[in-house]
């Protein structure tokens, strides 16, 4: 058996390239499959191992006008012949006609972590099933959770198609569109609808993938430098027309989506301390070295400073000896001192730092001072110090200075042991804070565990110079910045429902704002519970607190830390480490809110101040203390989605979320969109078409009544009733009236429609009475059974129809064979009443499952309506005549009552003789 050439051209098409040249050099045949395009159509070239032959190479070549997509990967910093494989490789593929191009580096990690340790760790989701975009609760959600001090997170994005339990190579090519967001579920909108007034939208990044292989296709989405914690995935298929398709018709395509996860972090970074300065080297085999520092709360201000930086040769190893730090020491020629350091200081909140992280040029700075105002609290900072292309050993002193905001008149220079004071209304501090100044040892105690510190930390040299405790580690005293501590107020979270939380405020909500100052307070969302509902904030400006000045109350909304306006004219929210959204209430305009779907979790700020409009814009106001009316709380959908949506409760997996599913055209995050909506008329007409399209069962209902089809046209009765009224409960607009419960009118309506069927083709078999009767029972019984289980499987319709019409053609063959003609006899039957209504039944039926969509359904389902009764009219079977030529049999007459009387009778004589004779006669009488 020879097996076809497409088979071999898929099988090849796995292969990499090396092994595809060793399998077409077994024989011409496989050679020549070896050509067909399935092969080359998706390709991947690894040069990681020096393994890619010339000749490898030549016939890749050959072939390149077959790659589609091509994919290279290359470790570049293994053997450089890598490099110029994958260079020659990129040089050919530009001159074929290429799709897509991916160039993927094995070493994922920067250079400047070569030497770190490192941890790889995996995560994988169970495959769903994708489906067309309507709103957000089709969409497909993913819940990942990044490890923290990772460094490089690599989603691998896998789709595949199925269709019938096996590939589903001819399913159409459907694009996947997948969102990523940190924090919190993204807030999307491929259909470019509008948002409800007030609300923001948090921003989210976006892969398209498109199909590379018949059946299967991966994307890769890359993040250097994570944020660590919650991230999302959203992945959903484009819009279509919204088929309406019978369950079990036919194999549906389905569209599997897979994301997995890898992550690599860094183990044992090396962990700063506020107000101690430490030795570090980096060695010219280095490129940098990175720590990390931790920010509680109420820190105003982080300063990284570096100093005491030399420079030493590293063709010089017996120098160095002496402390890197220490200014004493005259070095020798390798060493080398000056007013500048070449290093390039970068710092970043809760990840590594990036290309785009706030830094600093030290050989431009002297001293070389990162300062980093409002910084986040409650998170790691981490520091890298990046060292440009020298071959040099790079020598400085390092240490990070906080403004602690905690405690009035107090810094981490500061070693008393005061204590924190609780976080009640207008005062500093929390219950449970602390300052890093107190959990330090003291400058005498602590020297010996800091100078351990600074000899095992991943930057110095085993074999360099070591410091005394005295000179390694130096206390900082900085002064205090009391404009920027705020008094912090928190809030009462009273919790109602699921996603529906009220924040009360302590001695609110009328809120008084003092000119001078802002007035913070804060709002805590728990992790994962809360994300995914919508944080409203309402603000409502008392006129007559403001006297008539012409005051604007600015509010800054900002997660992680709290961000209020100076005394000039700049109206900002934000900062380089902090976003945030602005609200602002005045005289003209003396009510606002802000809606922000899908929050992140943690700690949210508000902050309030009160400024006086000039010609020059904004400054502090005087003697005027402003009142605002404060609320702030969490409820599962804007506006509850509104008149014309419905706010569904969704889950995947262990995360909650809220979303909208909108109707009567009606689009958008809360239903709020009208472009599409449908017009009061249409919705009217409508409901009205599907509704009184029923009516046409009342010709049915008389023709069953004048045939003496009681029973049958009792069903006809209850189909139309029902589903009258099921389709009033149905209609997506406010054009409704339900008069029960919505899933007792749609169980009725399908089970009177499978029952009309049912009894009208049971009745065209002319059947016994009793026979008919049974089966009518047993029919009920069983389709009340099967739509109990599952009202929209196929076989819920086919079977009863099948099973009554198999029946239907035993009981006419029967008749035909005893009569020797064909049943019914008449071709007027035939041709006036069988054949057109089997041809509108068979009409209706395909309309029903082949024609029917959303924006059609209202006319299409009307019309499947009329085509239904209408054939039941034509159906129906005559009323059974009697024959005129038989005349009806005469009753026997039986000995039962008057035999029974007579025995009796006869049982009361005492003669035998006369009881024997009388018995005969009688049954003599009674024979004639």
């Amino acid at each position: 058996m020879e097996i076809p050439e497409e088979v071999l051209a898929h099988i090849f098409s796995y292969l990499s390239v090396k092994e595809r040249e060793s399998a077409s050099a077994v024989c011409q045949k496989w050679s020549q499959a070896m050509r067909h395009p399935c092969v080359w159509r998706y390709t991947e070239v690894r040069c990681e191992n020096g393994e890619q032959e010339d000749s490898a190479l030549q016939r890749f070549s050959s072939l390149i006008p077959l790659v589609r997509h091509l994919q290279i990967t290359v470790n570049p910093l293994s053997d450089p012949a890598n490099r110029r494989a994958a260079l020659s490789i990129l040089h050919l593929a530009t001159s074929g006609p290429l799709r897509s191009l991916t160039l993927t580096c094995s070493k994922d990690v920067p250079l400047f972590y070569s030497e770190s340790l490192f941890v790889t760790e995996y995560f994988t989701r169970t495959p769903r099933k994708l489906n067309a975009f309507r709103s957000f609760a089709s969409v497909e959600l993913f819940h990942f959770s990044v490890p923290e001090d990772t460094v490089v997170a690599v989603w691998n994005l896998i789709t595949f198609k199925e269709q019938g339990g096996t590939f589903g190579d001819s399913c159409p090519d459907r694009n996947v569109t997948v969102y990523f967001r940190s924090g919190a579920p993204p807030v999307i909108n491929p259909l470019h609808t509008r948002f409800p007034r007030d609300t923001v939208v948090p921003d989210s990044s976006a892969v398209i993938l498109t199909w590379t292989l018949p059946n299967r296709t991966t994307g890769v989405f890359n993040v250097t430098s994570p944020l660590p914690g919650d991230w999302f995935l959203a992945a959903h298929l484009p819009k279509d027309q919204g088929k309406i398709s019978v369950k079990g018709l036919y194999e549906e395509c389905q569209y599997l989506f897979q994301p997995q996860l890898i992550v690599q972090r860094l183990i044992g970074i090396s962990v700063l301390y506020p107000g101690y300065f430490i030795d570090q080297m980096i060695p010219a085999h280095n490129r940098s070295v990175l720590y990390k520092v931790f920010i509680p709360s109420y820190v105003s201000r982080v300063k990284v400073q570096l100093s005491q930086c030399r420079t030493q040769q590293r063709d010089h190893p017996d120098r160095g000896q002496g402390p890197p730090g220490d200014s004493r020491g005259q070095g020798g020629p390798g060493d080398s001192k000056g007013d500048t350091c070449p290093v390039l200081l970068k710092v970043r909140p809760k990840a590594p730092p990036t290309h785009n992280s706030s830094a600093l040029d030290c050989r431009e700075w002297l001293p070389c001072e990162l300062d980093t105002p409002l910084p986040v609290w409650e998170q790691w900072y981490y520091i890298l110090v990046e060292r440009y292309l020298s071959n040099q050993d790079v020598y400085f002193r390092i240490g990070v200075h906080i403004t602690d905001c905690s405690k009035p008149g107090s810094s981490t220079g500061s070693v008393s042991g005061s204590s924190s004071s609780l976080n009640l209304p207008q005062s500093f501090g929390s219950a449970l804070g602390f300052s890093l100044s107190e959990a330090l040892p003291s400058a005498s105690a602590g020297l010996s565990s800091l100078t351990i510190l600074a000899q095992n930390s991943s930057g110095s040299d085993p074999a360099g110079p070591r410091l005394s405790p005295q000179e390694s580690i130096t206390y900082l005293a900085p002064p205090l910045d009391p404009h920027r501590c705020w008094p912090i107020r928190p809030t009462l979270r009273n919790e109602l429902d699921t996603f529906s939380v009220h924040f009360y405020i302590f001695f609110g909500p009328n809120i008084s704002v003092p000119p001078d100052r802002a007035a913070v307070f804060a709002i805590n969302l728990m992790p994962v519970l809360d994300s995914g509902g919508v944080l409203s904030t309402e603000l409502k400006l008392n006129l007559s607190s403001v006297k008539g000045e012409n005051v604007t109350v600015f509010g800054c909304l900002n997660h992680g830390f709290p961000l209020s306006l100076g005394d000039n004219s700049t109206i900002r929210c934000e900062s380089d480490s902090v976003s945030g959204f602005l609200l602002s209430v005045n005289s003209s305009s003396n009510i606002t809110k802000l809606r922000i779907p899908y929050p992140q979790t943690g700690t949210w700020y508000l902050s309030l101040r009160s400024l006086c409009a000039t010609g020059h814009g904004f400054e502090p106001c005087l003697n005027v203390t402003a009142e605002v009316y404060l609320r702030s709380y969490l409820t599962p959908c804007i506006n509850d989605c509104g008149t014309y949506g419905q706010c569904k409760l969704l889950r995947t997996n262990n995360f909650l979320y809220a979303a909208c599913e909108c109707k009567a055209g009606w689009d958008g995050w809360g239903c709020s969109d009208p472009s599409q909506a449908y017009s009061y008329s249409f919705q009217l007409l409508s409901t009205l078409l599907l509704c009184l399209s029923n009516l046409m069962f009342l010709p049915a209902v008389v023709i069953a009544v004048r045939s003496l089809y009681l029973l049958e046209a009792s069903v006809y009765t209850f189909t139309m009733f029902f589903s009258t009224f099921y389709h009033a409960c149905d209609q997506p607009g406010i054009v409704v009236f339900c008069i029960m419960e919505y899933d007792v009118l749609q169980f009725c309506d399908f089970l009177g429609s499978l029952m009309s069927v049912w009894v009208t083709v049971i009745a065209m078999a002319r059947l016994k009475s009793i026979i008919k009767q049974v089966l009518y029972l047993l029919g009920a019984m069983s389709l009340s059974m099967a739509l109990q289980l599952d009202r929209h499987g196929l076989w819920n319709l086919l079977g009863p129809s099948l099973f009554a019409l198999g029946i239907m053609a035993v009981a006419w063959t029967v008749r035909t064979v005893r009569r020797r003609r064909c049943y019914p006899p008449t071709w007027k039957r035939w041709a006036f009443f069988l054949l057109p209504g089997t041809m509108i039944a068979v009409s209706a039926v395909s309309l029903y499952a082949f024609v029917e969509t959303e924006d059609n359904y209202f006319y299409i389902h009307s019309i499947w309506h009329m085509l239904i009764a209408g054939s039941v009219g034509f159906l129906l079977p005559p009323r059974a005549k009697p024959h005129a030529n038989v005349t009806p049999l005469k009753r026997r007459r039986g000995c039962g009552y008057q035999l029974c009387v007579n025995e009796h009778e006869e049982m009361g004589l005492v003669d035998p003789v006369p009881a024997i004779v009388t018995i005969n006669s009688i049954s003599i009488n009674s024979i004639s």
